[in-house]
C-alpha cells in the first residue's frame, strides 16, 4: 500500500520536458485529454498497480530562474492546445515558482554559461551531495509524500573520463573523500545523492557521468531502482524499429547518414562540441548493435534558433540487395521534442515507482525501449525491447513478480 502521494523531482525542472509532463500529468488528473504516447495508457498495463498521474507531486531544481510573473514557463508547451493551458496555468505556475538552485559543477562552459551564478558552492563534494540530498528530504516533507523519485532531464554534459575508481563503488568512495573534482560532474553528485537518499533514479539525459558502474553497485548495495541512459524519442527509435527489417530480408546496409536540426535550450547546448559528443555517442552505437556489422553512418546535429521545441531529422539509408542491385530509402521524422518525450517520462515514473514500491533494486532492464543506451541490455531492436517490457508485465499480471522485503 502507498503511503501518500509520490513525488516526482527533476534535475532541469524549468526545460520544456519536464514543464511538459508536470502539464501533462495536469491534463490527465483533469480528464483534460487522453494518455496518447503513454505506453502505460495502454490496457496491457491496466492490471498493474501504477501510481495515477494525478497523484504525482512535482518539484526539482534548475540552474535557471524562473520568470517571476510566470509567463515564459508557457512558451515552453506552445504545442498545447489553449483550451488546456487555461485550465492548469496557476498549477503551473506554483510549480514554476518551487524550483530549487541547481548545480552545475564541471558541467562545461555551454551550462555553466546558463547558471550565471548557480552552481554548486560548497567547499567538498560530500558536503554538495548533503545539500542535494537535505533538497530531497525538504520536497518530501514539504508535501508529506510516500516516497521520492528522482528524474535527470538535464542539459547534456559533455562526456566524462571514466577511469578505473568509475569501475569500483570503495574507489569511487575514495575519490569523494578526497575531493577529487574531476571525477564527478553534477549528474554525478545527483545520482549519488539520490540513491543515498533511497530515491528510484532515472537518467534520461546521455550524460554518461550519472550511472557508470560504481554507480550501479551503489544502487545495489543501497537496494535502490536505477535506470538510463539518454531517452529515446525521435530518430533513433525510428532506427531500432527500421533496422531490424534489413536484417530480417538478409539486405546489406552500406551507409545510414542522419542529419538533425532542433532549436530550445537542447539544441543551443548540443551547439557545442564537447556537449555534443556525448549524444553522438548514444545515437552512433544502435545500428552496429542491431545489423551486427558496421555501415558508414554519419549523425548530424545542428542548432536552428528558429525551431523552438520543433525538431527534425532526415536519414538517407544505402543499401545493397540481391544480385548486388544498389537501392536506398530516406525518411524525415518531424515532431515537437518535449511532447514526443514527456509521455515516456511519465511511464517510467509510473513503473519505478511500482518497482521501488515492490523492493526490486539495481537496473530496470524492462525500462530498456525507452533509452537509446540501455544499460545492461544487449538487446537494441525495439521490438525486442519492447519485449521485455511486455514480458515483465505478463509475469506480474499472472502473479509471477512478487514484493521483495527491503
Amino acid at each position: 500500500m502507498r503511503k501518500g502521494k509520490t513525488g516526482v523531482y527533476f534535475i532541469g525542472a524549468l526545460g520544456s520536458i519536464s514543464i511538459t509532463v508536470v502539464a501533462g500529468a495536469l491534463a490527465l488528473g483533469k480528464k483534460l485529454a487522453p494518455p496518447l504516447g503513454m505506453v502505460t495508457g495502454t490496457d496491457i498495463f491496466d492490471a498493474m498497480d501504477l501510481v495515477a498521474p494525478a497523484d504525482l507531486v512535482f518539484g526539482g531544481c534548475d540552474i535557471r530562474r524562473p520568470d517571476e510573473n510566470g509567463r515564459d514557463i508557457f512558451d515552453r508547451i506552445a504545442p498545447v492546445h489553449p483550451a488546456i493551458l487555461m485550465q492548469i496555468q496557476e498549477e503551473l505556475r506554483d510549480y514554476q515558482r518551487s524550483i530549487d538552485t541547481g548545480c552545475s559543477r564541471n558541467c562545461g562552459e555551454a551550462i555553466e554559461k546558463l547558471a550565471g551564478n548557480a552552481a554548486c558552492g560548497e567547499e567538498t563534494l560530500r558536503a554538495e551531495i548533503g545539500l542535494i540530498r537535505s533538497r530531497f528530504r525538504e520536497f518530501k516533507q514539504k508535501h508529506g509524500l510516500g516516497e521520492v523519485l528522482v528524474v535527470n532531464l538535464a542539459s547534456t554534459e559533455p562526456p566524462i573520463e571514466i577511469r578505473a575508481c568509475h569501475g569500483d563503488l570503495a574507489a569511487f568512495e575514495d575519490r569523494l573523500d578526497k575531493n577529487d573534482r574531476e571525477a564527478v560532474r553534477a549528474s554525478t553528485l545527483y545520482a549519488y545523492a539520490a540513491i543515498a537518499e533511497g530515491c528510484p533514479y532515472i537518467n534520461f539525459t546521455p550524460s554518461n557521468g550519472a550511472l557508470f558502474p560504481a554507480m550501479v553497485q551503489f544502487a545495489e548495495k543501497n537496494r535502490v531502482c536505477v535506470m538510463g541512459n539518454d531517452g529515446k524519442t525521435g530518430e533513433t527509435l525510428v532506427k531500432s524499429a527500421l533496422a531490424p527489417m534489413f536484417s530480417c530480408r538478409n539486405l546489406e546496409v552500406m551507409s545510414w547518414e542522419g542529419f538533425n536540426i532542433l532549436g530550445n535550450m537542447d539544441g543551443q547546448v548540443l551547439d557545442h562540441p564537447g556537449n555534443k559528443e556525448s549524444k553522438l555517442r548514444t545515437k552512433d552505437r544502435v545500428l552496429s548493435k542491431i545489423l551486427g556489422y558496421a555501415p558508414h553512418t554519419h549523425v548530424g546535429i545542428d542548432y536552428v534558433p528558429s525551431l523552438g521545441d520543433q525538431k527534425t531529422a532526415w536519414d538517407f539509408i544505402h543499401f545493397r540487395g540481391f544480385l548486388g542491385a544498389k537501392m536506398s530509402l530516406q525518411f524525415v521524422w518531424q515532431g515537437y521534442d518535449s511532447i514526443l518525450a514527456a509521455p515516456l517520462v511519465l511511464d517510467m515514473i509510473r513503473l519505478a515507482e511500482l518497482a521501488g514500491s515492490r523492493g526490486e533494486f539495481g537496473l530496470m532492464p524492462h525500462l530498456a525501449s525507452f533509452f537509446k543506451a540501455p544499460i545492461g541490455v544487449e538487446v537494441h531492436a525495439l521490438h525486442d525491447q519492447f519485449q521485455l517490457l511486455l514480458d515483465y508485465a505478463e509475469k506480474f499480471r499472472r502473479g509471477g513478480i512478487h514484493a521483495v522485503s527491503k
